[in-house]
């Protein structure tokens, strides 16, 4: 039997997704946890493998097991044993063919920032503070020029084992919360660090340091060396990941 599940965690403490000898990450945390819930070796195919300290909300995954547990019921012992930072909010039958990775279409990210000259404790896992002014405009435009299909190397390491660097970007754009500055993003699928490049490039152009023309040159494939820095890996989260037949509406969830 095959079953998808929706994964919720805070990345501070994790070294990413990532299984890595000697290091707590989030796959081998899940899959350790599941294993002992159904008292069988789970191996788990994640949408995405985020970095280490990025968040996730609406992370999936899909791993098989024979069990006579219902779907609900695997999410609910599954997460009581799971440490305080990690759950598996949910999880649902699936057919077999299910890939959470090879069958997303689409993946979406947010990036916040708290824009204040003073810092906000409660916010400082989940958002990076930038006290600097910064021009609204300026990165409303540059958002704007990330939509569309960009050749993306400028935005992730130069050492890469990525051969393709095109990405479609359908959504990209700013919103302003009070103080709190959020990046959304949808592609159809992302590079290494490529979200945290994107962002602390933009933020140089709100701040004067780069012009707008400037910008778009990047996303025409220029080299790493001349994009901005990578923004801090706390201020990201994957929120959502969609496939052209969604899981959780199509499935059994017992």
């Amino acid at each position: 039997m095959r079953f998808a599940g929706l994964v919720e965690y805070d990345g501070t403490d994790f070294s990413g997704w990532a299984r890595q000898p000697g290091r707590r990450t989030v796959e081998e945390t899940l899959s350790r946890a599941l294993s002992t819930i159904l008292r069988q070796p789970v191996r788990l195919t994640a949408a995405g493998r985020t970095d280490a300290g990025v968040h996730a909300r609406g992370q999936v995954v899909s791993f098989d097991a024979e069990t006579g547990l219902s779907p609900s019921l695997i999410a609910y012992k599954t997460s009581a044993v799971l440490p305080e930072d990690v759950a598996l909010r949910r999880c649902v039958r699936v057919s077999e063919g299910f890939d959470a990775r090879r069958d997303a279409v689409s993946r979406s990210y947010e990036y916040r920032i708290v824009n204040s000259s003073t810092r906000s404790p409660l916010k400082r896992r989940y958002a990076v503070h930038v006290p600097a002014v910064l021009d609204r405009d300026l990165l409303a435009e540059a958002a704007s020029l990330v939509r569309g299909t960009h050749d993306f190397r400028a935005f992730t390491p130069a050492k890469t084992y990525h051969v393709r660097f095109e990405r479609l970007i359908s959504e990209s754009r700013w919103e302003e919360r009070g103080d709190v500055l959020t990046y959304r993003i949808t592609a159809d699928a992302f590079m290494y660090n490529m979200v945290r490049s994107l962002v602390g490039t933009m933020l140089e152009v709100a701040r004067g340091r780069r012009s707008l023309r400037d910008f778009g040159r990047l996303l025409e494939g220029a080299e790493r060396s001349e994009a901005g820095p990578t923004a801090p890996a706390r201020g990201l989260t994957l929120v959502g990941v969609e496939y052209d037949e969604d899981p959780w509406e199509r499935s059994d969830d017992g």
